[in-house]
């Protein structure tokens, strides 16, 4: 067997261990923190947002509440990946994080394509929105505690309901939109709450 060949097969075996061991980088107080966001982004909307908004100021809106989001969970993210004591780790969480990103980055660009075509198509993104991040809970849900395909399925239930009845309000949609990422975030912190060790939750 020459070097390549081996190289390949150490790299298919961590890929199996990865598998059998929950990531553990997601912590639950930073995601019940962007669930709260979410919960109160929702309520906000409405006295932030002026009256008539064809659509561009909430679809900004949204992408900055998301934005946010993504730099405090990416943050800690950071953080542990650079605390990571050996290379395997570091790579797991790799591993774990690029299971996610591609669902990110469609959001993205099914957001800025929507409303470059029509801002009127902007309220079919929340419901897009949720689904995106439910395929992409279910792309890493390999990686992490059991209970999370509820949460996931929850994303794609909440995204095929906000689509198959969209509401030309916005201030409806913001609110709805809220609550389902709210509700979402805050329901996958308490799974990952559930699933650290009782010796390490102090």
């Amino acid at each position: 067997m020459d070097l390549t060949n081996a190289l390949d097969r150490i790299e298919e075996i961590h890929a199996q261990i990865a598998k059998g061991e929950v990531f553990r980088g997601y912590r639950p107080i930073p995601v019940a923190l962007a669930g709260a966001i979410g919960l109160l982004a929702g309520w906000l909307q409405p006295r932030v947002l002026p009256a008539g908004d064809d659509g561009t100021g909430f679809l900004w809106y949204w992408l900055s509440v998301a934005a946010l989001n993504v730099v405090l969970i990416g943050g800690v993210l950071a953080a542990g990946y650079r605390r990571a004591p050996d290379p395997f780790a570091r790579r797991h969480t790799l591993q774990v994080v690029g299971q996610f990103v591609p669902c990110l980055a469609a959001g993205a660009a099914v957001s800025f394509s929507f409303a470059a075509l029509d801002p009127g198509l902007v309220r079919l993104l929340p419901g897009i929105w949720a689904l995106l991040l439910g395929l992409g809970v279910f792309a890493s849900r390999p990686y992490l505690a059991r209970a999370t395909g509820w949460v996931a399925l929850f994303f794609v239930f909440a995204g095929t309901g906000l689509l198959a009845h969209p509401t030309p309000d916005l201030t409806r949609l913001g609110l709805s939109n809220g609550a389902v990422f709210g509700v979402g975030l805050l329901a996958s912190a308490v799974v990952l709450y559930l699933d650290i060790p009782r010796s390490d939750r102090g």
